[in-house]
């Protein structure tokens, strides 16, 4: 029996449910850059996101994850979309056509500010995906007029802290120490851009 067959969850709709579900990935914006397209997640890159989410890839990511876990986080970061007008895409490459990772403008739980992250295969590494991708996904969060943006990660996942810097991002220790507090680990917060000052509106 097929892991499809196993689990009826991870295959795509048909019918009308199949025509709604393309509708409304859509109307989710896709954005381009030089080499690589970043479009709203299919429920076929599942097997993707998992394979990196059940990886030691994903131990500075609360994985390896079991492939249930992994099914409810995909689930979760593609409900952003609805939840928040922002989420998770998957970034293929135009040479090819090839899923080689995924990025996302989040708001998953504990966090305190929408989240830039990204994570890519390993074969997909030392190209520049990532870097070209996560300046998109922020460039378009600057479009959305994001309150404030950040990078949360783990202090021993250098690769991802290098990109975050050289990006621009600079750390913020007292929002790390906030949240350190809260969710009882270190983690770093990577600061794109800083909160919106609130308007006074008195006299």
């Amino acid at each position: 029996m097929s892991r499809l067959q196993q689990n009826p969850w991870e295959q795509p709709s048909t019918g009308g449910a199949a025509d709604l579900a393309a509708a409304l990935q859509a109307a989710l914006p896709q954005l381009e850059t030089a080499r690589l397209i970043l479009r709203a997640p299919r429920i076929e890159d599942f097997d993707t996101y998992a394979a990196i989410m059940m990886s030691e890839r994903a131990a500075f990511m609360g994985g390896p994850m079991s492939r249930r876990d992994a099914w409810l986080d995909f689930t979760q970061v593609i409900a952003t979309w609805h939840l928040h007008g922002h989420g998770l895409w998957s970034v293929t490459t135009k040479a090819d056509n090839a899923l080689v990772g995924f990025v996302l403008l989040g708001m998953e739980y504990d966090n305190r500010e929408p989240e830039l992250g990204y994570f890519f295969l390993e074969e997909a590494e030392g190209q520049g995906f990532a870097t070209e991708a996560a300046l998109a996904a922020r460039a378009h969060g600057e479009t959305l007029a994001l309150p404030s943006l950040v990078s949360y990660i783990v202090p021993a996942n250098a690769r991802s802290v290098r990109l975050a810097l050289r990006i621009g991002a600079t750390p913020d220790t007292q929002a790390a120490e906030q949240l350190s507090e809260t969710v009882g680990e270190d983690v770093l917060v990577l600061r794109h851009w800083a909160p919106t000052p609130a308007v006074d509106g008195g006299a």
